[in-house]
């Protein structure tokens, strides 16, 4: 637990240069583009249209889910996914792509995954304002339930926190790691409640309820829709934070022991 503390000393006590290095890497990413961040909220929406006619309008031709249209439906777990994919992604690769530059500086590694977290977190902000309205449009009321949310984002933060300082410490070691998350996170798409509504096989939800992420998907989609409260399954909540611990715990001890010697493994 000593390590843990740590290293939420340094995400603290360096969440200044977090923040400024997280501004320039949105700007520098989209610099030499014409519409330049633009692209933010370009990507995912272009992406969400086209996964709503694949899916919404091709395969479902436009039905709703449990009276829900389909679109909102898919908003509700696509937004979240585009920021966690690219997040877990890009932060498991963030101090492999940083490490050369930081081992001439006295520069806490530890707060490179957080520079990405933070990065794609003002864009999937954006995002959820854009479901909001998209509420407001469908006639949806914010009820109670989306009281929850703060929760959940929190849960979202502490799992790609957790995941991205583990990924990140073991992709640099074995390069191999890294595209095996990125191969992973496109299988996790789809056996997350992202495109399919899954309450009607309760077996094969049991299953994919080993995937973190579907807590944390499922529980936003329920908070936005007013489907139900995150303290109806405590077991699955529990299961959730100590499975995030456990994954911050190993990727500390990992992280400390061998973030000295990063640059032998260049």
């Amino acid at each position: 637990m000593t390590l843990i503390l740590t290293l939420f000393k340094e995400q603290f006590k360096n969440f200044g240069l977090i923040c400024r290095l997280a501004t320039y890497d949105i700007k520098s990413k989209y610099q030499l583009h014409y519409l330049g961040v633009l692209w933010q909220f370009l990507n995912p929406l272009l992406q969400v249209l086209i996964y709503w006619i694949a899916f919404g309008v091709g395969i479902r031709h436009g039905a709703p889910v449990n009276g829900t249209p389909y679109l909102l439906w898919l908003l509700c777990g696509l937004i979240p996914w585009f920021f966690i994919a690219p997040t877990v992604t890009q932060g498991s690769n963030s101090v492999f792509t940083k490490v050369t530059l930081v081992s001439k500086m006295k520069f806490p590694v530890s707060i490179l995954p957080t520079i990405t977290i933070i990065s794609n977190g003002i864009s999937f902000l954006a995002m959820f304002c854009v479901l909001i309205i998209m509420m407001f449009l469908y006639g949806v009321p914010i009820t109670l339930y989306f009281l929850q949310i703060p929760y959940f984002f929190l849960c979202l933060g502490a799992i790609l926190f957790s995941l991205t300082l583990l990924f990140s410490t073991i992709s640099t070691m074995i390069r191999d790691v890294q595209l095996l998350i990125q191969s992973s996170m496109r299988l996790l798409l789809y056996i997350s409640p992202v495109l399919w509504d899954i309450s009607k096989n309760p077996h094969l939800a049991a299953i994919l309820k080993i995937n973190p992420f579907f807590y944390i998907l499922d529980g936003i989609r329920d908070s936005v829709l007013s489907k139900g409260l995150f303290y109806h399954e405590i077991a699955y909540s529990l299961y959730f934070w100590c499975l995030t611990v456990l994954i911050l715990l190993i990727g500390s001890v990992l992280h400390f022991k061998f973030r000295d010697k990063f640059v032998d493994y260049l």
